[in-house]
């Protein structure tokens, strides 16, 4: 049996990605799948809802509407049965050109209807009504100049309108009442408010700029009554614009109003490109709307100073109490906030941050644990590397909660894989020619001491205090004791786990040596069990760069020659558990093992073999050296034995057809039987365990499928 104790995974960049239901169930889209997590952050369903990345979710009840990069907005039912949670399909909406940005969900007043507004790539927003289990488009509000990137709606009682807020690229948030139309009202009559309302508009309108002129043709406020028509006792309903809010530097790219609590304050929350969280409330009551305008006011702004740094908040939703706002940036990283204090309404209202969860927001390329076992390192396409680590829920308790502890490298290129070479130095490659190595600074020692996650000796605390990138730079400069860069990491609270803009600042590793060899983008690296040698390969076309070089690790110069023999891309390189011999596999479609030298520094070729019919993506050994496996897109596991007493000559002892192409290869002997493990990597995300005795001549077992969704 295997189960998920810790998952890592950030949200899509689009800002109507996430929320949150009355339970405090949270699900957000995650590449093509959609994450539910509960309020222990456990998730109970994923499933495969869109062709392409989801771009908008949002949950009222049981009912959930997710859009995605597809132009298709899809209705679905939450269902249970015992404890399994899943979603079940109801409706999809074609946009037909038009991709869906935000979406939002809620319920007319005085009516049981249904009613869903969507904004996409143009500046309108629909509105639909659910009439017998199916949405029918009902209403088109303009106003905006750009796309619509956030909707919520706000239920009050019974006698007040349901409001709708819609936010814009162009920066401004819109307030629309939608209420039922009264029989003395028609569809062309303007909303009530009186000469105040005028006086406010025509503000508006000054400040703004004259309606016609200028070369975008000004703003426009629109006093256009909408009607909508239900099958309800209610009859039919209006849509009025009601106000106007101005504060973001930049476009608006979430809205979210607080969930009806304890919570005394109407709020309404804004995220933005320019770095900013906003809370507004009405200088009154908001059952005084319909009656009169309300004068909207921020009165909590968070975030970070300096505009739109690493691109801004892409999007923000509430807890379920009211007490608790959450908001992802540009990089899929979460930020929360934590009100302690709100007894007295807005003006006593204390927030704080808090932790919340991380992970990489593209596909992860190099994984590699610290020589003890105590974290995991990750690196990725979206140009990080990342340090994960458990935390003891307590010191008496083996139970630990695993959380992302640092973030070392912030790179500028794309980044394939990485190694340990002690446990507080690892080395990394990305799609350039350089091997980087990187050593820990003093706040990580601090940090993972205090967490209780690992320990460290006085003489590993004698390092730098932290790194720190110059503009335009690429290589993480050691930050001396007194620089101002040093002060910020200083400040750093290593008694926590850091913050989301903590991991992305202030726990960089300083840089401390740049290897370079060869002559293409750099593929591959392997190191040596005793950490001795580290080994690189490129991308090739032909055999003069089809080559993989050994350095070692203390000087980082070339040990012996270059290992020569593949006539194309090396795509994975594994030393075996005594480091006397190299294995390397190729795009090629051959395998090649070469040998430490007795006489002199380097590795010389004893054996090769091509057997397999495609690319072989991953090799491993054996825990003792005696066999190695190879994996290969022909769909093919392949268990390689010695069968004389030197190298020269390994046969195929095992083959292990797959449904799909194998990609990964892992294996490990444990258990009380030593019964040796083969963990299959496949090219559709499933890992297949088979299992067998010490004995590998008799037949592998397939003991487990851990399913890619």
């Amino acid at each position: 049996m295997a189960y998920a104790s810790y998952i890592s995974a950030a949200a899509n960049r689009f800002s109507h990605v996430a929320d949150t239901s009355a339970e405090n169930l949270v699900a957000f889209g995650a590449s093509k799948f959609v994450a539910l997590w509960s309020v222990d952050w456990i998730k109970v369903c994923a499933i495969k809802a869109h062709s392409k990345p989801v771009s908008a979710i949002t949950i009222f009840g049981n009912i959930v509407a997710t859009g995605a990069s597809d132009s298709v907005v899809k209705l679905w039912d939450i269902r249970q049965k015992d404890e399994d949670v899943f979603l079940e399909e109801r409706q999809a909406i074609s946009l037909g050109k038009r991709y869906p940005l935000s979406l939002a969900l809620g319920e007319l007043p005085q009516a049981s209807v249904i009613i869903l507004a969507i904004g996409g790539t143009d500046s309108n927003v629909q509105l639909w009504l659910r009439s017998e289990d199916t949405f029918v488009r009902s209403a088109t509000l303009a106003g905006h100049e750009d796309w619509v990137r956030g909707l919520d709606f706000h239920q009050g009682d019974s006698e007040q309108p349901l409001v709708l807020a819609s936010g814009s690229q162009d920066g401004n948030i819109r307030l629309w009442n939608i209420e039922p139309l009264t029989s003395n009202q028609s569809p062309a009559d303007p909303p009530p408010g009186g000469e105040l309302a005028d006086e406010l508009l025509d503000a508006f309108e000054a400040s703004l700029g004259e309606v016609g002129e200028g070369e975008e043709g000004g703003k426009q406020i629109s006093l256009k009554r909408h009607v909508l028509s239900t099958k309800s006792a209610s009859g039919q309903y209006s849509v009025t614009f009601d106000a106007l809010l101005v504060g973001h530097e930049a476009g608006i790219t979430s809205l979210k109003w607080r969930p009806n609590s304890q919570a005394s304050t109407v709020a309404l929350l804004s995220t933005s490109t320019d770095s900013s969280v906003i809370l507004w409330t009405p200088s009154s009551s908001l059952t005084q709307i319909k009656n009169g305008p309300s004068l909207w006011v921020n009165y909590q702004r968070f975030g970070d100073v300096g505009g739109q740094r690493l691109g801004g908040f892409v999007g923000g939703i509430w807890g379920s109490t009211g007490n608790d706002l959450l908001a992802w940036g540009w990089s899929g990283g979460w930020r929360r906030w934590k009100c302690t204090d709100s007894s007295k309404g807005a003006s006593s209202e204390v927030w704080n941050e808090v932790g919340a969860i991380s992970g990489h927001s593209g596909p992860v390329k190099g994984l590699d644990w610290s020589p003890n076992g105590d974290y995991l390192i990750s690196t990725g396409v979206d140009q990080t590397t990342r340090i994960h680590g458990g935390i003891p829920a307590s010191e008496s308790s083996a139970n630990a909660s695993w959380h992302e502890l640092g973030r070392p490298q912030i790179h500028g290129y794309d980044l394939l894989n990485v190694v340990f070479i002690d446990r507080l130095k690892f080395a990394s490659i990305a799609d350039e020619k350089v091997l980087r190595v990187f050593e820990a600074p003093r706040s990580f020692v601090e940090v993972l001491e205090h967490l209780k996650v690992s320990n460290f000796s006085n003489e590993e605390h004698s390092r730098p205090a932290g790194a720190s990138v110059p503009a335009l730079g690429l290589s993480n400069k050691a930050v001396g004791e007194g620089t101002s860069q040093a002060l910020a990491i200083t400040e750093l609270d290593v008694t926590r786990r850091p913050f989301e803009g903590e991991l992305a600042s202030s726990t960089l590793w300083p840089e401390v040596e740049k290897v370079f060899g060869h002559g293409y983008e750099s593929i591959t690296l392997g190191i040596s069990n005793s950490r001795k040698y580290i080994a690189t390969a490129c991308k090739a076309t032909s055999a003069e760069h089809a080559v993989v070089r050994v350095y070692d690790t203390t000087s980082f110069r070339p040990f012996g020659q270059p290992l020569v023999g593949h006539a194309l891309t090396v795509t994975r390189i594994a030393f075996s558990p005594g480091d006397k011999l190299v294995l390397t596999v190729s795009r090629d479609r051959t395998w090649r093992l070469f040998g430490l030298q007795e006489d002199s520094e380097g590795f010389e070729p004893v054996a090769a073999d091509k057997s397999h019919g495609r690319i072989i993506w991953d090799c491993a050994w054996s825990p003792d050296g005696s066999y190695f496996v190879t994996a290969s897109r022909d769909k093919t596991v392949r268990v390689w034995r010695r069968t004389g007493e030197d190298n020269k000559t390994w046969a195929a002892v095992q083959t292990l057809k797959n449904p799909e192409a194998a990609t990964a290869v892992a294996i490990s002997t444990t258990g009380s039987q030593l019964k040796t493990r083969l963990a299959v990597g496949l090219e559709n995300g499933n890992i297949l365990i088979y299992t067998a005795p010490p004995d590998i001549t008799k037949e592998w077992k397939h003991d487990l499928t851990i399913d890619s969704k």
